[in-house]
């Protein structure tokens, strides 16, 4: 009894903040990400066996060399 909060009104502000959140995302991500985030889903096996820190790193790398050429 000690534990049960009176009302729900945090958890209930906390969800209507994700909802907000989640909604913006979903209207400023472009159709090419929606497509890999898609691709990432359905090849959910495949997935698990990247790495994601090595495609992270290749990809810092190559906008770094980028930016130096500029």
């Amino acid at each position: 009894m000690l534990t049960i909060p009176l009302t729900s009104a945090g958890a209930e502000r906390t969800f209507s903040k994700l909802k907000l959140i989640k909604t913006y995302l979903r209207s400023t991500m472009s159709q090419q990400r929606l497509s890999g985030l898609a691709t990432i889903r359905i090849e959910k096996e495949l997935s698990e066996q990247l790495n994601y820190e090595d495609i992270i790193n290749d990809f810092a790398s190559k906008k770094a060399r980028k930016i130096k050429e500029l």
